[in-house]
């Protein structure tokens, strides 16, 4: 039994996909089946069942996960004691990110991270807030920038980058452009395009609805602030994004704050705990971009 074995094991045990997987851990789909046909074999039982549309683990395979994931933290333990007594930090952090989401900051802080420790190997995936939480809790990824509502999620640190109000955006001739004063009633009366379920942008406006038992009508979804805009800026439907999200297309679009939904959608940093040198120098990092001015900024 070999430690890559239990890490392709424990990749698609998270992923749920051999394809998936085999891209998280870097090599091929028939590597990662070939590997764990030969830790299964070792085993004497079979860890996945693979009759579904996606990979489940059997009664065997949920015993081994635990021991697997100890193993491997065991492991990576070894090399971050060793790396503390020579001032070298190694290892792997995973770093997850909301779909179309582009935040300099958080890209500045792993250059400057990446620069001060280069021992250690650094992954970026995007998914959606929801599945992001998910994955932080398990310890599948470490560190996450998410979309969240009014709150960040319970059990978590977080560090909040961005709380703002929700706003509508139209082109200038449309009828909510000439109104100074937008309620949430006054946008359900129009097809919507905003962020899919998932998304601490649409659980806030979802929310807002159910309270005042209003039903809106989302024509179109995206995942991407800039692909709803320029949705909304054809005259397509009416878009819902936050106050920055909008400022950055002032130039075709007239934003309207939503007067009466007051809970705002926050953007924000989330992990489960810092026990490792590299994550606490990845969170340092990671505050001092989003905190600290910019230098440029008058």
């Amino acid at each position: 039994m070999e430690l890559r074995q239990l890490e392709y094991f424990v990749a698609v045990a998270e992923e749920q996909n051999f394809t998936r997987a085999a891209a998280r851990v870097r090599i091929s789909q028939s590597g990662v089946s070939s590997q764990i046909r030969q830790l299964e074999r070792e085993l004497g039982a079979e860890l996945f069942d693979r009759s579904g549309r996606t990979v489940t683990l059997t009664v065997a395979g949920e015993a081994a996960l635990i021991h697997a994931r100890a193993a491997l933290t065991a492991a990576e333990a070894v090399g971050q004691a060793v790396g503390e007594v020579t001032d070298l930090i190694r290892g792997q952090l995973v770093l997850g990110m909301i779909i179309g989401c582009t935040v300099t900051p958080l890209f500045d802080a792993l250059a400057a991270f990446h620069e001060a420790h280069p021992g250690v190997k650094i992954s970026l995936l995007e998914d959606s807030s929801d599945r992001l939480v998910e994955k932080v809790r398990t310890g599948a990824v470490d560190l996450a920038l998410i979309g969240a509502a009014t709150n960040t999620p319970d059990g978590l640190d977080a560090l909040t980058i961005i709380s703002e109000r929700l706003v509508v955006a139209v082109p200038a001739g449309h009828p909510l452009a000439k109104q100074r004063r937008v309620t949430l009633r006054d946008l359900v009366a129009h097809p919507i395009v905003c962020m899919p379920p998932g998304t601490g942008l649409r659980t806030a406006l979802d929310q807002a609805c159910a309270a005042q038992g209003l039903h809106p009508s989302i024509a179109l979804q995206a995942s991407a602030a800039d692909a709803i805009a320029d949705l909304a800026a054809r005259g397509l439907a009416v878009a819902v994004l936050s106050d920055s999200m909008a400022a950055h297309h002032h130039d075709r679009l007239t934003a309207r704050t939503i007067d009466d939904v007051d809970a705002p959608a926050l953007l924000a940093l989330i992990w489960k705990n810092i026990h490792s040198p590299g994550m606490r120098e990845l969170l340092a990092h990671s505050r001092r971009a989003f905190t600290e001015p910019d230098p440029a900024t008058p």
